[in-house]
């Protein structure tokens, strides 16, 4: 097969047994499962869940979206191989970690398939949950124009760039587009204040103000977990996205979970231990991508400017990229993940058949 053939660009057009429509985001899909194949499954597979939980298979793409848009590249190379593999495996590995650890759970029950999660329903928070623990990115470049108060919180005048912050920050933004919250503009992915959510607890899609200081804890103590296990393999945890969400338990109780994906190339940025105390940024984080895309086209203020949003979209419809380009994003994720897990990567040749197999024969969820 031709590597074009090995990634799954396309994951919305599975024979999963669904009577909902298919969710289809940047990278994954979700296929809401029919009431009767929820109730079998939590019956089948004793998961934890009320027995009338909704339950929904989630599977990931190699797709790969940077600047807002999704990219491909050269021979008909419409994603990164092996991305969405790494993906699932670096997050399993925390999601697994943090419950050792007695954090909180996650909303995956199963993982039938690299490329696979079976999720229970959750409600989520409508809080992108940042941490940072170096001044970077968008951060630095407020930072540069003078700003000197994020999310609430007032930063210290002579801090230089990629330099490790005092304390870590808790920095969040909103999750969708929000409405009729007091002094939140109507936007997805705007900075918010503790107090803006103090003082919206309903709007947050939280249940209590105590949940307010659980998130925070949680968000933490997550981050802590997943830096101290990359500081021994000299990586360098520098900021994350986490997200959290309801969900009802086996007694009918709700609590306050992990969900999405955490830790990973895409959700975070992590830099080389040995090649930062030598004054150097090796990202192993999708965040080399994106700095080699702005390397990559003559004018860069087309990726960075909102108002160019078209363009934007244009430039990346009409130019595939060298496919060198996306192996070389390949090996980072391919990388860091093999040396988070401690396993090599399981990787598919034919990934959709392989996957619909899995889930018609051990699962009954293709007709």
């Amino acid at each position: 097969m031709s590597l074009a053939d090995k990634v799954l660009a396309v994951n919305n057009d599975l024979p999963i047994r669904t009577d909902k429509p298919i969710h289809s985001g940047k990278v994954r899909s979700v296929y809401w499962l029919t009431g009767a194949d929820s109730r079998r499954l939590i019956a089948e597979k004793g998961y934890p869940v009320a027995p009338d939980a909704p339950l929904a298979v989630m599977v990931i793409s190699d797709r790969i979206s940077a600047f807002d848009c999704i990219w491909t590249g050269e021979d008909g190379l419409r994603g990164v191989p092996g991305k969405g593999a790494a993906l699932n495996a670096i997050s399993n590995h925390w999601f697994k970690r943090f419950k050792e650890q007695g954090l909180a759970d996650s909303h995956i029950l199963d993982i039938p398939h690299p490329l696979v999660w079976i999720v229970q329903k959750a409600r989520p928070v409508m809080i992108e949950a940042i941490a940072r623990q170096y001044i970077t990115g968008s951060m630095w470049r407020a930072y540069q124009k003078g700003e000197r108060g994020f999310c609430g919180i007032e930063i210290a005048d002579g801090l230089q760039k990629d330099q490790k912050l005092p304390e870590l920050l808790i920095t969040p933004s909103t999750k969708g587009i929000l409405k009729d919250i007091p002094g939140v503009p109507e936007a997805d992915d705007v900075n918010i204040t503790r107090r803006d959510i103090e003082d919206n607890v309903a709007a947050f899609n939280f249940h209590s103000a105590e949940d307010i200081d659980l998130y925070e804890k949680l968000l933490k103590e997550g981050f802590d977990v997943i830096s101290t296990e990359l500081e021994k393999l000299d990586q360098i945890f520098v900021d994350t996205k986490f997200e959290f969400g309801y969900v009802t338990d086996a007694n009918g109780a709700q609590k306050l979970i992990y969900m999405d994906e955490v830790g990973t190339p895409d959700s975070s940025r992590i830099w080389d231990g040995e090649q930062y105390r030598t004054g150097k940024v090796v990202e192993n984080s999708k965040e080399g991508f994106r700095q080699a895309l702005l390397n990559h086209f003559a004018d860069a203020d087309i990726l960075l400017n909102k108002d160019r949003m078209q363009e934007r979209l244009a430039l990346a419809r009409d130019n595939a990229l060298p496919q060198s380009m996306l192996m070389d994003l390949s090996a980072t994720y391919v990388g860091i993940a093999e040396k988070i897990t401690g396993q090599k990567l399981e990787m598919s040749d034919n990934p959709k058949a392989e996957l619909t197999e899995i889930l018609r024969r051990d699962y009954d969820l293709v007709d």
